[in-house]
């Protein structure tokens, strides 16, 4: 498999080129030390991985694994980063990462997941997995929070996705505007947002109602 190495220090990449071209089947194509030099020499490159950290200058592995999975969806990326913050992890498997693995990984671990995601495969380290499965929880919560709506609150978050005011929201339903402020604090407690819009906009993103 032909590699690409991005991280923005010079150390590491020495490191994982010393460990990782001593490994049969592995052929490092490559190193960049930001997101922009990645995206270049993937173009030039064309390698099967690409193996990059999240927090670098310039741009950063999240975006780059997005343009990257945009322009070339055959190539495979994989984050090695040191941080497990779950506004890092969340973001790169969206984008389209299929591994994300601490520096912490035992290097013979590191040549196990990119083998893993080379035969089409995800391998993601164990923090990561727990990050996903609270991720995972907290969207499944949020979702049933539609069946505790009772159905007046569920037409009133329904003709809020049509983008309609208190007032006119009152007239639709025959109720007072006093009625339908009623309504909206208890839809957005039970929803657990902060206003009408992120109601709204939580509503059409899991399909709550057709507009």
């Amino acid at each position: 498999m032909k590699v690409l190495l991005v991280d923005d220090h010079l150390v590491v990449l020495k490191g994982l080129r010393f460990f990782l071209q001593t490994r049969p089947g592995i052929d490092i194509v490559g190193e960049a030390q930001d997101g922009k030099e990645a995206l270049q020499q993937v173009k030039k490159l064309q390698p099967d991985i690409v193996l990059m950290d999240v927090i670098m200058p310039n741009m950063d592995g999240i975006e780059a694994t997005r343009q990257i999975k945009a322009d070339y969806p055959e190539v495979k990326v994989v984050i090695l980063t040191s941080s497990s913050d779950k506004d890092h992890v969340i973001p790169a498997i969206r984008a389209g990462a299929s591994g994300y693995q601490l520096k912490d990984v035992d290097p013979t671990f590191l040549e196990e997941t990119l083998i893993a995601v080379m035969e089409g495969g995800t391998s993601l380290h164990s923090q990561i997995t727990s990050h996903l499965m609270v991720h995972v929880a907290k969207e499944d919560e949020k979702q049933s929070s539609y069946y505790e709506l009772t159905p007046r609150e569920r037409m009133v978050l329904k003709h809020i996705t049509y983008g309609e005011s208190n007032k006119e929201i009152a007239a639709a339903l025959y109720i007072t505007e006093k009625t339908v402020k009623t309504h909206i604090t208890s839809i957005l407690g039970k929803m657990e947002v902060q206003d009408r819009t992120q109601a709204a906009i939580h509503a059409l993103k899991h399909r709550w109602f057709e507009v």
